[in-house]
């Protein structure tokens, strides 16, 4: 059985490349989805690559939301279908409202990027499911407006329900309240990363290939539904 999985690509995307090629590392197969074209082409999951879509204007991933793919894109997810926003990604799915909080600039104000260890909080979602709970992994991390924030209610509900999908460990990297580096909506199918797993899945590219496990656990999910 072939796992399709769809690769936006926005004005601007810069990581769609190698999202696509994590896909099809991981066993899947990528397919390309064009942002204005608003049409899924049937595919089993999406990913929302890192870059600046749209130039990053207004905010980031504020002009993105009303692209033409992310009509069925919304509606699907809602439904269902997997979705994984990677930091810019994350940035659109957050405008779009299909997770809650917004992404602002690092509190230090710089551009950061490094490699980031991160601890799995909630390895139940269609995109965790192959790690282990509280698994600690290493994946880069590279932005200059990922500090997430939502107010105390919704942290709490994020905390309370599970929803926090990855945390950061050592220093904070960008300010995030509460150390978060990844949410999931309360289905457990819409996840949003800050950092790259994309960027972690071969030993010659990426520090490590801790990354690959969201890729395969969405295809393992998908196959074995």
């Amino acid at each position: 059985m072939s796992v399709r999985i769809g690769v936006v690509t926005f004005p601007g995307s810069l990581d769609d490349r190698d999202a696509a090629r994590a896909v099809r590392v991981a066993g899947g197969e990528p397919v390309t989805l064009w942002h204005g074209d608003a049409d899924l082409h049937g595919v089993d999951g999406v990913v929302l690559p890192g870059g600046f879509s749209y130039g990053d204007y207004l905010r980031c991933g504020a002009i993105a939301r009303f692209a033409p793919v992310m009509e069925p894109l919304v509606d699907a997810a809602r439904g269902g279908l997997p979705v994984l926003g990677i930091c810019n990604g994350f940035q659109v799915l957050c405008e779009s409202h299909l997770l809650p909080g917004a992404l602002i600039r690092n509190d230090h104000r710089k551009f950061v990027c490094r490699d980031q260890r991160l601890r799995v909080e909630n390895a139940a979602t269609a995109w965790t499911s192959g790690y282990d709970q509280g698994q600690e992994i290493v994946i880069p991390l590279k932005n200059g407006e990922g500090g997430f924030v939502a107010d105390q209610r919704t942290l709490d509900e994020l905390e309370g329900e599970g929803r926090v999908v990855a945390r950061y460990l050592g220093d904070n990297p960008n300010g995030s309240y509460r150390d978060i580096a990844g949410i999931a909506n309360v289905r457990g199918n819409v996840v949003g990363l800050m950092p790259h797993p994309e960027h972690a899945v071969e030993e010659l590219t990426g520090p490590s290939t801790d990354g690959l496990g969201f890729f395969t656990s969405v295809l393992e999910g998908l196959v074995r539904a």
